[in-house]
């Protein structure tokens, strides 16, 4: 088993890179088969010790193939195997035909899908559908999906779980929920976007031996955004480094009412290392905020030439938390449009945005899908349904850097793949999240980081202190929470 590459694919490029194995570096097929079946026995033994009774629900093609090796293996290391098939193993062709029949000559026996799962199992493979599955899952597919569900077995996925599409993420009518997904070759996209990552489990990958001649022009669909990156990019600072050294943000927001964002943005910029931090915002809420934390310069702004002097001071910008839609927020919003220097825009800023768009190459926007479907004049829905193209034409219409928020957030690379982020938890739903990451990147932006380094690194170290501050549950995690965990992710 391999740590889980930085390279995501397409499924079409996957299986290139099976096909460059098999016919380039002349592997055959049903070695990487068997190499496949090995790597889930391992890891399903490895991660669930103690179940002794297996069962192998098997489908079509060489999802099923990787089920028959399966079971046929953890036969022989004395694993009780029972195997269902929902096609007749006999109309298999090419290496799953040939598994199915050492699976029969080994003494295994195969039985016909009866409407229910055993019921003393205690881990259940899933080998329905594989990754190429195009439309939704429905018939006798789709009730042993519901009856893999309501088990109460672990569920390992082969390569991944039946249902989900390999691209996109999205769940094709029914899918199964896996415990742990066992993926091979190469990292799908959809193991990481929309619906994936709720359906996955754990994930753990095996290259199967595959060379890495036999990737070469299969061109990534994402990066993935991992530790090394954020090492690279964050070396230890100089002993006779000062605050000077490292920036000064401005975050302008905070509407009438609404001092608590730029509150978090604030902290989060000194967390994450930024030199100075001034706060631009309603005159009602500077003295608020400098009150309870004093490391803050907050500014209470009357007029657009007030905010106009703190500008000139600043070296970037963080616009938007807690902004709101006021007279005060539209004066703001004339102000920034014409500033050139490095900026986060987010959450209100966003909405002002959509009903004036700019191209502007040394921004950063950060919409949730919801602001993106306003920025692009779409549904929601279809932001979803394509993440991928959601961010390419953020970035063609705005410029700069996009970060596509949600599950597997994105960052835009402007004429290279972009980023994935596979950290973060469900608990980061939560009010301010978003405040908190707009403080991040400006600080990194503030360091002297470039804008695509500083949106992926901050959107991998936000994730992260999330983990780290989910150890003790997801729910009521709170935005709050992440400032303490800030500081060991961003000193690796």
């Amino acid at each position: 088993m391999s740590t889980l590459p930085v390279d995501i694919y397409s499924v079409t490029a996957v299986r290139d890179i099976d096909r460059a194995a098999i016919e380039g570096a002349g592997i055959p097929g049903y070695t990487l088969m068997t190499r496949a079946g090995a790597a889930a026995v391992s890891e399903a033994r490895d991660h669930f010790p103690e179940a002794k009774r297996w069962q192998v629900v098997c489908g079509a093609g060489n999802n099923a193939g990787d089920g028959y090796v399966v079971a046929r293996l953890a036969a022989k290391e004395g694993i009780v195997v029972s195997v269902v098939a929902l096609v007749d193993p006999e109309s298999l062709k090419g290496d799953a035909a040939s598994a199915y029949r050492d699976f029969v000559a080994d003494g295994g026996v195969v039985n016909g899908w009866s409407g229910q799962l055993d019921a003393d199992a205690d881990l259940i493979f899933d080998g329905l559908l594989g990754s190429g599955l195009e439309r939704d899952v429905e018939g006798d597919f789709a009730l042993a999906v519901a009856a893999m569900n309501s088990h109460t077995a672990n569920v390992v996925a082969l390569d991944i779980p039946t249902g989900i599409h390999g691209d996109t993420g999205m769940v094709m009518a029914f899918a199964v929920r896996a415990d742990l997904t066992v993926t091979f070759v190469g990292l799908k996209a959809g193991l990481f976007l929309t619906d994936g990552p709720d359906y996955c489990g754990k994930v753990l990958f095996a290259d199967l031996g595959v060379p890495p001649k036999c990737r070469q022009g299969c061109e990534a669909e994402f990066r993935r955004i991992d530790d090394d990156h954020i090492q690279r990019t964050l070396p230890p600072r100089r002993r006779a480094a000062h605050k000077g050294d490292f920036g000064h943000v401005l975050i302008v927001g905070g509407g009438p009412g609404m001092p608590g964002a730029v509150r978090l943005c604030g902290e989060a910029a000194l967390r994450a290392g930024a030199g100075l931090v001034s706060i631009a915002t309603h005159p009602d809420h500077a003295a608020m905020i400098v009150a309870s934390r004093p490391e803050l310069m907050s500014h209470g702004i009357a007029s657009t030439g007030d905010l106009e002097a703190l500008i000139e001071k600043a070296d970037v910008i963080a616009f938007g938390p807690g902004l709101g839609r006021s007279d005060w927020a539209s004066n703001a919003v004339a102000v920034l449009r014409k500033d050139e220097r490095p900026a986060v825009w987010d959450a209100d800023a966003l909405n002002w945005l959509a009903e004036s768009p700019e191209f502007v190459e040394q921004r950063v926007i950060t919409p949730h899908p919801g602001e993106a479907g306003r920025l692009l004049d779409r549904p929601v829905t279809k932001i979803q349904a394509d993440r991928r193209q959601a961010l390419t034409d953020l970035r063609g219409r705005y410029g700069g850097v996009a970060v596509l928020k949600g599950s597997g957030t994105l960052v835009s690379s402007p004429g290279a793949v972009p980023w994935l982020c596979t950290a973060g938890n469900p608990g980061m739903a939560a009010p301010g999240m978003g405040d908190v990451l707009t403080g991040i990147i400006a600080a990194l932006l503030a360091q002297g980081l470039k804008l695509e380094d500083a949106a992926a690194v901050g959107v991998a170290a936000h994730a992260q202190a999330g983990d780290r501050a989910a150890c003790a549950g997801e729910r009521g995690l709170m935005a709050s929470d992440l400032l303490e965990q800030l500081r060991p992710v961003i000193n690796p």
